[in-house]
């Protein structure tokens, strides 16, 4: 029991950042993920706290951060890695304010990154002393996200914890070379954290010449401040001019408020989220060499499969659409055309053939485009794959998208059909090799063998690809198994396992 409260008390034998709850693989919403820096399996027990101290070096992290905790009690809250090459977070909201008491595991903020949503939540029971970033903020990992002064037996269990590692460090004939993700940055001899720094950048002001009143002469955000008072400097040019932002409590969409447009100024809107993903991939997307392969598809068969569907159906909760219809029927053609699910490794000059059929359909919410995937779309049933589509739209709708959905995808399909348009030329969603586009249906006049003019439900595809892997001929075989499949429903029963 003893080591339990030093491991939960103590920042530096724990979590970098306090124990995260994350939505990352649960298959139930409610179920939260505690997922830390550090192997979540205790250290061997044994007496003392030489183990424990031997274990949070070995796993690489320092206490340095914390070098105020055991004064004053108060322990600052770094972003932690959230996910793989995750570099930065947007604070989407905060779930405590300055002056309140907060429980251990009672949530703190939302945040997130290019993948999922993420909360945190507090170590500690304390109360809050500082925030220091608002939503709508971009937090890059290691920057202070707030300050808790925790109660004294955190406090003191975290200060013997801190003591006992100086003591092992001071033994040590050098420094460790690499450090904590969370140290404070020390340039030039001076103390401070990241966001001291970025406040004295937009300042204007050298941080070297701040005089810093904090623990070993580190530089505060208060001692910016006065430098700052002292000198007659101006308030910091905000980042995004005269733009005033409003998050609307439904959607937690962007507006700009008119109200202040009297003298229609250009307005500037930070892109955030999903439209900040956005712009990194579709720029790099556009350098991959392009081709599009244009089909018509009869959907006459598929109308009337949907409406048994429908008609059949006594589960309030399910709404059959076409598209599981077609992602199934795609998943098949996929088993012939394999180089269609794949991706390419420029650098090795490699192709990857992916064994499962990882299907992404792109949607338009209000917090951006998104392409959460249905993973193995070769061994569902038409019926499985209704229900994860309603399933991955719901949390899309919520902003509630895990990075489990939202990565691993191997092929996208994208419905402007649903909103209107008969074509277009979609950019890869790399590292795939290939994207459909698919538009509305609509009754044209058709003709049949004998030249009578008859009515049809028509709608056309368009296949994107990328030309340093696929050929021209290749996506149109595969195009015709695929409208084969589409035209004739009945023969996916032949599929049937």
């Amino acid at each position: 029991m003893a080591w339990r409260r030093v491991w939960r008390a103590c920042p530096c034998a724990s979590n970098a950042i306090g124990i995260q709850r994350s939505r990352m693989v649960s298959p139930l919403p409610h179920l939260r993920l505690l997922s830390s820096l550090l192997p979540l399996s205790p250290p061997p027990v044994r007496r003392g706290l030489a183990p424990l101290r031997s274990y949070m070096r070995v796993g690489g992290f320092s206490s340095q951060a914390w070098v105020d905790v055991p004064t004053g009690g108060v322990v600052e809250v770094p972003l932690a890695q959230t996910g793989e090459g995750i570099a930065e977070c947007e604070l989407l909201k905060w779930f405590v304010q300055e002056g309140e008491q907060v429980e251990e595991f009672q949530p703190l903020c939302e945040v997130q990154s290019d993948k999922a949503t993420i909360e945190i939540t507090s170590r500690f029971k304390g109360k809050i002393t500082q925030i220091l970033f608002t939503p709508g903020d971009i937090v890059k990992v290691g920057e202070t996200l707030l300050k808790i002064l925790v109660e004294e037996d955190h406090a003191s269990l975290a200060s013997e914890c801190l003591d006992s590692e100086t003591t092992l460090n001071s033994g040590s004939s050098a420094p460790d070379s690499q450090g904590s993700l969370f140290n404070e940055a020390s340039i030039d001899g001076v103390l401070s954290t990241p966001a001291v720094r970025h406040l004295a950048k937009q300042h204007g002001v050298d941080i070297n010449v701040v005089h810093g009143t904090g623990k070993n002469g580190r530089v505060l955000k208060e001692d910016v401040l006065i430098y700052v008072a002292n000198k007659g400097i101006g308030t910091p040019t905000p980042s995004y001019g005269n733009t005033e932002e409003v998050r609307m409590a439904e959607g937690n969409k962007l507006y700009i408020n008119a109200e202040n447009n009297k003298g229609y100024e250009d307005k500037i809107i930070p892109l955030r989220g999903f439209h900040r993903t956005m712009v990194k991939s579709m720029t790099m997307a556009a350098k991959v060499p392009h081709f599009y392969y244009v089909e018509e598809l009869n959907c006459d068969a598929l109308i009337e499969l949907k409406a048994a569907f429908q008609n059949a159906n006594s589960d309030p909760n399910v709404k059959h659409t076409f598209l599981p219809l077609l992602i199934k029927s795609l998943s098949i053609a996929l088993s012939k055309y394999p180089i269609l699910n794949s991706s390419f490794l420029e650098e090795s000059n490699e192709v990857i053939l992916k064994g499962s059929h990882n299907i992404g359909v792109a949607m338009a919410t209000n917090y951006g485009l998104v392409v959460p995937n249905i993973k193995r779309a070769q061994s569902l049933s038409i019926m499985e794959i209704t229900k994860e589509l309603s399933r991955l739209h719901q949390m899309a709708s919520n902003n509630k998208l895990t990075s489990e959905d939202t990565t691993g995808g191997t092929i996208t399909l994208s419905n402007i059909g649903s909103i209107g348009g008969k074509f277009g030329s979609p950019l890869l969603n790399l590292p795939e090799v290939a994207i459909i586009a698919i538009g509305r249906i609509q009754k044209l006049p058709c003709f049949d063998a004998d030249g009578n003019v008859y009515p049809a439900s028509i709608t056309n595809v368009t296949i994107g690809a990328d030309h340093r892997v696929v050929d021209g001929a290749t996506v149109a075989k595969f195009c015709n198994e695929w409208k084969t499949l589409i035209e004739n429903p009945e023969l996916l029963l032949l599929h049937l396992k």
